[in-house]
């Protein structure tokens, strides 16, 4: 039996972090994604990314800094940057040119599976870096959470069931994404991922990740109590991006 694609998007991490970093951005200020995600209201993470498995292209050709400032003008309290580029044709040097272009936290979103592979995030500049919860078994999840914390990034640790929910609170994260996509078979199940976000105990900033498909689903999940959504192939499909994440942000719900 083959891989599915969550094992081929780790080896694809594993084999381009075996090398430390050749360069890295310390002048870069660090930018709170907590505190950005913790402010009242509706908060949304907008992503930048070329392309995905599941999706195909979605953003063609890419201007990763003009892509963010249309992001930050319509009222994103933070960007996600996805790095890989096998499978999502991402690069790393795509976190400073955001980090140059607004003012906003910036999350790295890449497949990090070992401790050695963070000092790639904070080489990038980025603020935040993802953590998968099912990639990384037993013990190594407190251990990937607690290095994060001693090198200055703030981990996002991402979930998709009831399970990954409780071992990323036990590892101690603070900031807990619940992807409605399961990465291993790209199936949706938005309800279910929203629930696990709105289950979540206080002093954990929950995010809704992924599924968002349109307004009216934006405003339902609102409604219903969600408060934080990462959202990427909605506002990638949109000729102004900018626009359309102003839709959402002014909608009433």
């Amino acid at each position: 039996m083959g891989k599915n694609w969550l094992e081929l998007l780790v080896a694809s991490g594993t084999a381009r972090f075996a090398e430390p970093p050749k360069a890295s951005n310390p002048e870069f200020p660090r930018r709170s994604l907590l505190q950005a995600l913790s402010e009242e209201g509706v908060r949304i993470i907008a992503e930048v990314k070329r392309q995905s498995p599941s999706a195909g292209v979605l953003r063609e050709p890419m201007d990763p800094a003009g892509l963010a400032r249309a992001y930050q003008r319509g009222g994103a309290a933070a960007i996600s940057v996805v790095t890989e580029p096998r499978y999502f044709g991402g690069d790393s040097r795509w976190v400073a040119e955001v980090k140059q272009a607004t003012s906003l936290p910036v999350l790295q979103k890449d497949f990090f599976s070992r401790p050695e592979h963070l000092a790639h995030g904070l080489a990038s500049g980025a603020d935040a870096v993802l953590l998968i919860a099912r990639v990384l078994p037993g013990s190594l999840l407190s251990e990937m959470v607690a290095c994060c914390r001693e090198l200055g990034l703030e981990p996002l640790v991402e979930t998709h069931n009831e399970e990954d929910v409780q071992r990323a609170l036990d590892a101690g994260a603070t900031l807990l994404g619940v992807n409605s996509r399961d990465l291993a078979t790209f199936t949706v199940q938005v309800e279910a991922a929203a629930a696990l976000v709105r289950g979540l105990p206080s002093g954990v900033v929950g995010v809704l990740e992924s599924g968002v498909k349109d307004p009216g689903q934006f405003s339902q999940l609102v409604a219903q109590g969600v408060r934080r959504f990462l959202i990427g192939e909605y506002l990638l499909r949109q000729e102004e991006p900018e626009r359309a994440l102003k839709g959402l942000l002014e909608a009433r719900w």
